[in-house]
């Protein structure tokens, strides 16, 4: 073999496990820097000067068009309270009391970030959708099947997750968001 085909096949392999590495790394999840509030999680460099690279290729591969940090913060729920993987063939409860921003929406996602389809044509739930108890609490329902009050459906999708984006965080959750008062995600029952 020539000394000019040992440099190229060395150059092909070098390419070609240099860009299955990166895809791995740009795919494999956000581990750099993540923070775990109950189920849900985020990044405390998300939206931020001090993103990492592989943070940003991240993020820009999840989050099209996502925010600053100042702007918004996001966070995604895979699992209920329990650590159970969220199954779109079950009900949920989501409840929480004020959180600590001046709005928020919960997304349901279903695999690389795409919306479920369903028959009510419904993907969110806005804070402005759920009725606020005396004590500041409200709760909506994650469910496959139409249910009364705030309903966000599931489209009975195998696997999906939440996200709760925050409008206009206060300075406290965007320095520490292990601090947030986060909703919980109670699983009710499966079909």
């Amino acid at each position: 073999m020539k000394t000019w085909h040992r440099f190229a096949a060395c150059i092909a392999l070098g390419f070609i496990g240099g860009t299955a590495d990166a895809v791995y790394q740009v795919r494999g999840g956000l581990s750099d820097g993540t923070v775990e509030i109950g189920p849900w999680q985020t990044g405390k460099s998300f939206g931020t000067v001090d993103a990492s690279a592989l943070t940003r290729a991240k993020v820009a591969l999840g989050g099209l068009l996502a925010l600053p940090s100042r702007e918004a913060m996001y966070f995604t729920a895979q699992k209920d309270s329990d650590g159970r993987a969220l199954d779109g063939r079950c009900t949920y409860t989501v409840r929480g009391g004020k959180l600590d921003g001046r709005w928020w929406s919960v997304t349901l996602y279903e695999g690389e970030g795409w919306l479920v389809k369903n028959a009510a044509k419904r993907w969110s739930v806005p804070a402005s959708a759920v009725p606020v108890d005396e004590a500041g609490g409200w709760s909506f329902t994650v469910a496959p099947s139409a249910q009364s009050g705030t309903w966000l459906p599931t489209g009975s999708v195998p696997k999906f997750d939440l996200t709760l984006r925050l409008y206009h965080p206060s300075a406290t959750t965007i320095q520490s968001p292990e601090t947030a008062q986060l909703p919980t995600i109670e699983r009710k029952e499966c079909v």
